[in-house]
C-alpha cells in the first residue's frame, strides 16, 4: 500500500498508478494560526478591520466573513488612485505572542510520510483587490484605469511575496502551499481569459514562481467556481492542484486534456452536502456520483470548500468515509 504522499504523486502523473483515491486534504498539515499574517479579519463570528483597512463582518448565521462595502466602510470609494493614500506600507506580522513559534509548533506535527507541511494564504490577489472597493468597482477599474489597477495589483503582489519570504525563512520544510482566490461563479469566470491574462497572470507567475523556487513541491489553489476557461493560465502560473472545481467545469474533459499538467480536486459540491439537514444517504450519492464520473489520473475527490472542515458537524468526516468506500469499490 502506498503512503499518502506516494499515492498523491502517482495521482498527479498522467500515467501514474495510485492504489486508491487521494482523500480530500489528507496530504496537508495546514498551518492555520489563530490570527492571519495577511489580514486579522474574523475567522469566527464577529467583525473587525484588517491591515488594509477593510471592514469584515462574520454573522453567526453565515459560513464565513465578508467585506462590508457600504459607503461608510469602502476603502476605495470613488477613484482607484485613492489606494496610494490609503495603503502606505506593506502589512506586517500581527502582534500575536510567539507567532512564529506557534507556526513552528504546528509544523512539528507533520507526519513526513503522509503529509506536507503546508503554508496557508487565505486571500489571494483578486480577492484582496476587490475587498477594497467591491467586485463591481474592481472589475470596472480594469477598463477605466488599467494603469492604476496594475499598480495596485503590484502592491498586493509585493505583500504576498513578503509573506512567502517570511514563511520560507522562518519555518523549515514547508513543501506545500494552500492559497485561496476565487475567480468565478458556478457558471462562469468573473472576467474573460484575456482580462485574466493581462491583470492576474503576471502576479501569480511571480508569486507561485517564488514559492517553487524556495522549495515548495505542490501549490494547491482554492477557487470554488467555474474556471475551465482559465486552466491554461493556471498551468502557466505554476499551479499544481486546482482545488474547488465545480461539476460545471466538466472535469472528465479537463482531465483528458490536461492530465499530468495539473490535478483537479473537487467535484463534490459543498452547497449540496454541507447543510443543516444533511444525511449520510445524500452524501453517499454525491460522493459516488463524483468518484464514478471522474476516476482516473489527475483527480482528487473533495468537497469544493477551501479547508478540511464543514459548517455542520460530521459532514466532512462523512464525505471522507464515503471516498474510502469508493476507493475499495473502484480500485
Amino acid at each position: 500500500m502506498l503512503t499518502v504522499l506516494e499515492n498523491l504523486r502517482e495521482t498527479m502523473k498522467a500515467d501514474g498508478h495510485p492504489d486508491r483515491f487521494v482523500n480530500q486534504y489528507e496530504f496537508m498539515n495546514i498551518l492555520i494560526p489563530d490570527s492571519y499574517y495577511m489580514g486579522d479579519y474574523p475567522f469566527a463570528p464577529g467583525e473587525g478591520y484588517d491591515q488594509y483597512g477593510v471592514f469584515w463582518r462574520f454573522p453567526p448565521t453565515q459560513m464565513g466573513p465578508f467585506p462590508v462595502h457600504d459607503e461608510e466602510h469602502k476603502v476605495i470609494k470613488e477613484d482607484i488612485s485613492e489606494w496610494r493614500a490609503k495603503l502606505t506600507h506593506l502589512p506586517v506580522a500581527p502582534p500575536v505572542p510567539d507567532y512564529w513559534g506557534m507556526l513552528n509548533g504546528m509544523a512539528a506535527g507533520t507526519d513526513p510520510e503522509n503529509q506536507f507541511t503546508t503554508a496557508f494564504h487565505p486571500q489571494g490577489v483578486f480577492e484582496r483587490y476587490h475587498s477594497l472597493m467591491g467586485v463591481d468597482d474592481a472589475l470596472l477599474s480594469f477598463y477605466t484605469d488599467p494603469d492604476e489597477a496594475h499598480a495596485l495589483i503590484d502592491f498586493i503582489t509585493d505583500a504576498e511575496l513578503d509573506f512567502a519570504k517570511n514563511i520560507m525563512d522562518r519555518i523549515p520544510n514547508v513543501k506545500c502551499l494552500l492559497h485561496h482566490d476565487d475567480w468565478g461563479s458556478a457558471i462562469n469566470s468573473f472576467m474573460s481569459p484575456d482580462m485574466f491574462e493581462e491583470f492576474l497572470l503576471p502576479a501569480y507567475k511571480k508569486i507561485y514562481g517564488y514559492w517553487h523556487e524556495r522549495g515548495v513541491e505542490v501549490i494547491v489553489h482554492h477557487n470554488d467556481a467555474y474556471s475551465a476557461n482559465l486552466v491554461p493560465y493556471m498551468i502557466e502560473m505554476g499551479m499544481d492542484i486546482w482545488q474547488g472545481c465545480f461539476p460545471s467545469n466538466n472535469l472528465p474533459a479537463l482531465i483528458e486534456k490536461y492530465k499530468g499538467q495539473i490535478t483537479f480536486m473537487g467535484e463534490i459540491e459543498t452547497r449540496f452536502c454541507d447543510l443543516p439537514d444533511w444525511t449520510e444517504e445524500k452524501i453517499r450519492a454525491e460522493v459516488e456520483r463524483a468518484c464514478r464520473k471522474c476516476k482516473g489520473p489527475s483527480f482528487i475527490p473533495c468537497l469544493t470548500a477551501g479547508l478540511p472542515i464543514s459548517s455542520f458537524p460530521g459532514v466532512y468526516e462523512c464525505v471522507s468515509k464515503e471516498i474510502d468506500r469508493m476507493s475499495k469499490e473502484l480500485f
